[in-house]
């Protein structure tokens, strides 16, 4: 596979990325339109508080929000969030932030979705305040509740469930936010959550809506949204808000509203049909290995669509786990493939998997799986 120019001349190779959206292969490819249209918009000079306004209501729009917001990322959303929830539109708490001394600087998280992107519900000054059952969740909601916080994630434990955390949050009035950074596809996700009753949900723009990576917003209750806003872009007040470093361009605003009014109208079924017509051609390629058991999965709560896995039988005597990836990060193309901590598995998520690429993995697997 051939580099663009622009990455040559940095010594850059590109990567087969089979790990799906992740930050640390570039999230996703943006289309053409997107691009064009991110473009156009460097081209002039804008109001940006008018432009994060419209691009917000655009965002409530299509999750059925009251009011939404573009940010830098769903990190940064998530600490927009947290950040609303203890200062509400309060400009004498937001001049504050970060700070531990606020009444309200506890984020109640269930013990099994504790995760390692939870830093972003503590930079405002919030501490993480754990609970493990129904019991201990009610007893823990006190005047120092922020919100409760619910993750939502492959392979991260669903708590309590989403249903009931929100009805026992919402019993002591007090609000729940939703990190749902990977969550679309299904396009029904945009909405779900908010019908279900999440009072503010984040999402990342630059995953499978393929809009620029450091883009996300939030959607959800107008008067928290409106303290998320405030919180970030309030360009009025003396003091800059802590979201001043989370700032997003004209052109990233406009290029995720782009990509997301691409997003609703994609045939998602034809998507899916793609990515499982991918596994199925790796996997006709290596079932035959003498000592592995090829798969295809695509369980909403672990899979990010049809997922060929890899399991290795008591048989298998070929290279370890970590002698494949390595070999396959370090070959010709770079293959990067997706594992879990302790499970002696490979997953190969086919939604960045360009055309020709499922190829490319199954060869490549076949060569280091039969030359030990």
């Amino acid at each position: 596979m051939n580099s663009p120019d622009v990455y040559k001349k940095l010594g850059i190779e590109a990567v087969i990325n089979a790990q799906s959206w992740v930050t640390v292969l570039g999230g996703s490819i943006m289309k053409p339109e997107v691009l064009s249209a991110m473009n156009e918009a460097s081209s002039v000079f804008v109001d940006m508080i008018k432009l994060n306004k419209s691009a917000g209501d655009f965002i409530a729009k299509i999750c059925n929000a009251e009011k939404g917001l573009i940010t830098s990322g769903c990190a940064a959303a998530q600490v927009l969030m947290v950040s609303a929830c203890m200062t509400g539109k309060d400009e004498r708490k937001i001049d504050l932030l970060p700070s531990s001394s606020l009444g309200k600087n506890e984020v109640l998280l269930h013990s099994k979705q504790r995760n390692r992107y939870e830093k972003s519900f503590t930079m405002p000054g919030a501490k993480i305040v754990e609970f493990t059952s129904e019991e201990e969740l009610k007893s823990l909601i006190s005047n120092k509740t922020a919100c409760v916080a619910y993750v939502l994630a492959p392979w991260l434990s669903r708590g309590l469930g989403l249903s009931r955390t929100i009805e026992l949050a919402h019993e002591k009035e007090v609000p729940i936010i939703m990190d749902a950074a990977a969550e679309l596809p299904p396009r029904a996700n945009l909405s779900r959550f908010i019908e279900m009753g999440v009072d503010l949900v984040a999402f990342s723009g630059g995953k499978g809506i393929q809009g620029p990576q450091s883009t996300g917003f939030l959607a959800g209750k107008k008067d928290l949204v409106d303290a998320a806003f405030m919180n970030s872009l309030n360009l009025h007040a003396e003091l800059a808000a802590i979201g001043r470093p989370m700032k997003v361009s004209k052109e990233n605003i406009v290029g995720l509203v782009t990509a997301l009014e691409m997003f609703i109208d994609t045939d998602e079924s034809k998507e899916w049909s793609d990515w499982l017509d991918k596994s199925k051609r790796i996997k006709n390629h290596i079932e035959n290995i003498k000592g592995i058991k090829v798969t295809i999965e695509d369980d909403a709560e672990t899979r990010q669509g049809p997922t060929v896995v890899i399991r290795f039988r008591e048989n298998y005597k070929g290279p370890s786990l970590e002698k494949i990836l390595f070999e396959l990060e370090n070959g010709k193309p770079n293959i990067f493939v997706s594992t879990q901590p302790n499970i002696n598995e490979i997953s190969l998520i086919m939604v960045n998997i360009q055309d020709g690429e499922d190829i490319i993995i199954a060869e490549r697997l076949t060569e280091i799986l039969e030359k030990y």
